[in-house]
């Protein structure tokens, strides 16, 4: 895949979130004022829940309402649940998202090292030139407490009795404080990371160049067989899959560059499906007795497989 693919994945794991989280909102438009002490709205005024609602909805702008049990509203707190679990599902997104680029991003030497993530600190104390990344690391800190907030809301929820939870303020403080931490974490990613990151693209085209794995894309050309056995001729040799298919005279440089082109690898463009071959020997699709192909044959490169 490309970087673009990757990053893009990122884009909409969080996007998708942003609807979750829209999801959950609404449903704190519900309120139970007018319900009183356990929902049977004693002592409330004739037409307060009415007003009520009118003058918090002119004031904040938002679509509240009325629930439509006062006695089930003011007892149960779930919604506070869905809400934390939202927040929770965000944040540990987000440091998948941030794990993935530390991953992306480390070595120079003993990592992948195919991104460089801006330096955002002087480096190590001890290691002179280790440049650490302080800001993924910094939002995985935030996703881990707001998963711990989550469980404090959870148990603040449940702990409540009857008509009374004696726990909702712990429940607000939790909330609001995942919301501003993971509000805060988002900026930073963007501005302090995100924002900076570079592909290393020498690092990247070495690495497909000598990648076995290519030889995926070839086994429905050269046979499984054959693939096989030049994966582990390449891994034994170090040499490039590529130099390997050559010298068996299994395919020409231009069959290769065909089937090879990294748009078609990565699925952005479209495959033929038909590819000229030189004379060779290849197994049949059970592995059974093998057929020989002509020169100037075409064979089929099988659709939509792994």
């Amino acid at each position: 895949m490309t970087l673009g693919q990757e990053f893009n994945a990122f884009a909409v794991t969080l996007r998708e979130d942003i609807e979750r989280l829209r999801e959950a909102v609404s449903l704190l438009g519900e309120v139970n004022m007018g319900a009183t002490a356990i929902g049977t709205g004693i002592n409330a005024p004739r037409g307060y829940k009415e007003s009520v609602i009118r003058h918090l909805r002119e004031i904040t702008g938002l679509d509240l309402v009325t629930a439509g049990d006062l006695v089930e509203s003011t007892s149960d707190t779930g919604v506070f649940i869905t809400f934390s679990g939202a927040l929770k599902r965000s944040a540990l997104k987000l440091s998948k998202i941030s794990n993935d680029l530390r991953l992306l991003s480390s070595g120079p030497q003993a990592g992948l090292g195919e991104i460089n993530l801006p330096a955002r600190q002087a480096g190590s104390s001890i290691m002179p030139g280790k440049v650490n990344p302080v800001i993924p690391e910094a939002v995985s800190q935030v996703a881990y407490s707001v998963a711990g907030a989550d469980v404090t809301v959870s148990m603040a929820v449940e702990a409540g009795q009857l008509q009374l939870n004696a726990f909702e303020p712990i429940i607000a403080h939790s909330l609001f404080q995942s919301i501003t931490w993971l509000e805060r974490a988002c900026q930073t990613l963007r501005v302090n990371c995100v924002d900076g990151i570079t592909a290393n693209e020498e690092r990247l085209a070495d690495t497909v160049a000598r990648s076995v794995t290519v030889i995926t894309a070839l086994a429905p050309v050269i046979g499984y067989a054959e693939a096989a056995k030049l994966a582990k001729q390449a891994l034994a040799t170090n040499e490039k899959v590529s130099d390997l298919v050559i010298t068996a005279g299994l395919l020409d440089q231009a069959q290769l560059d065909e089937i090879l082109q990294p748009a078609k690898l990565a699925g952005l463009a479209p495959d033929t499906g038909v590819i000229d071959i030189p004379k060779q020997v290849l197994p049949d699709a059970a592995g059974e007795a093998p057929e020989t192909v002509e020169a100037g044959a075409q064979i089929a490169a099988p659709k939509g497989s792994d």
